[in-house]
């Protein structure tokens, strides 16, 4: 089977690691891929899968969206024509083209499946998650005409039914991670920060993330020399927030980190993994955190509640994570047989839920329905 995939290799995001590890697997279990993505000239990206590229130009390209150029839509058009796949699985990027693909695919007459990536907060607290809502109102009537949208969670399956999406078109298929590559194991880290306890937040340095309230909880909390809170990432705000939060805070930048060896190292090493968003989707970084064994903080911002309840995790509200935090921490500095049960409770429910290979069944089963609906559709014209 050839899939056309249609995402992103940069720069960094969640949606970036979701195509990387997808279509790698897609390569591992024999089906022909294609990339179609936005950028200027070929990428030379390590543990990147090797496939044809077709490079879509663009006008300005962030991790949260993209704005294509004009050409953009005549340049797909004609690659989907020439590559000829069975189907076509978008990975949405937030741009305009998003908008044009099914009706781009429908006079190709190739299926179409997309994975919808938006962060959310179903109770729709705070501003921003106000506007990610804006956000699935904006998509809903175009996820419509898609034949398929993969969504992380029942929580966000529920909100674009609501929104007018069809039941049947909408399905779950939670992120998952490669469980023999992020597991626990050895790192000497610790040792080269000079820690005994180390936490670690990793991902995005800008407001959705909410990482100032972990900064402040963490200020208020001297919790002392021995214990180390690592910061791993970069964004708008990591400038400002570094001024006042530093070494000596005991807080540790270590800005983006591209090597994916490095960052299981990192992993290995936490003894706490906290991750204090205001709106996710189902956040990678907390299933690899998990999958290391590592004791995980998280708010119940989009799915990653679901994926701590019931004792795999500690889930915070989206309100007030400051406060919240400075009754925690002390409590994960003092009480090592807490982590330690909970990181193992972490890493059973990425087995039994959250793998890779589990993912990829799911997967494999939305393509073949998929491709035999269209196929009985085409034959009954």
């Amino acid at each position: 089977m050839h899939i056309a995939w249609l995402g992103k290799k940069s720069p960094f995001c969640g949606n970036v690691t979701y195509g990387r590890e997808i279509t790698n697997a897609l390569l591992d279990r024999g089906y022909h891929v294609s990339f179609l993505h936005f950028a200027q000239e070929p990428t030379d990206l390590e543990n990147w899968p090797d496939c044809p590229e077709v490079f879509l130009p663009f006008l300005y390209k962030s991790q949260i969206y993209t704005i294509p150029t004009l050409k953009s839509s005549k340049i797909l058009t004609r690659s989907l024509q020439k590559l000829q796949p069975d189907l076509v699985h978008a990975s949405l990027t937030l741009s305009p083209l998003d908008f044009r693909l099914p009706e781009i695919c429908e006079e190709l007459n190739l299926p179409l499946i997309a994975t919808f990536h938006p962060p959310f907060d179903s109770k729709i607290r705070n501003l921003k998650s106000s506007t990610q809502y804006l956000t699935y109102q904006l998509y809903a009537p175009f996820l419509a005409h898609y034949h398929r949208t993969i969504v992380f969670s029942e929580i966000q399956r529920d909100l674009l039914i609501k929104l007018g999406v069809p039941a049947q078109k909408v399905v779950v298929i939670p992120n998952g991670v490669d469980e023999q590559k992020y597991s626990p194991g050895y790192s000497n880290l610790k040792y080269q920060l000079q820690a005994k306890r180390l936490f670690v937040y990793q991902g995005r340095i800008s407001t959705e993330k909410n990482v100032e309230a972990l900064l402040k909880a963490w200020k208020h909390c001297h919790l002392g020399n021995d214990c180390k809170l690592l910061m791993v990432g970069d964004g708008p705000l990591r400038t400002s927030l570094q001024l006042n939060y530093g070494k000596e805070h005991n807080i540790i930048w270590f800005g983006f980190v591209p090597e994916e060896e490095r960052r299981i190292d990192i992993l290995r090493a936490a003894d706490v993994f906290i991750l204090p968003s205001l709106v996710e989707g189902l956040s990678i970084s907390l299933l690899e955190a998990m999958a290391c064994g590592v004791a995980c903080i998280a708010t119940d911002a989009g799915a990653d509640g679901e994926v701590l309840n019931e004792g795999a995790g500690v889930v915070l509200d989206t309100q007030d994570v400051t406060t919240q935090l400075k009754t925690l921490l002390p409590l994960f500095r003092d009480h090592p047989e807490i982590t330690k049960l909970l990181g193992q409770k972490a890493r059973h429910r990425v087995l039994d839920r959250y793998t890779l290979a589990q993912n990829l069944v799911r997967l494999e089963k939305l393509y073949a329905e998929v491709l035999e609906t269209q196929e009985f559709q085409l034959s009954s014209r």
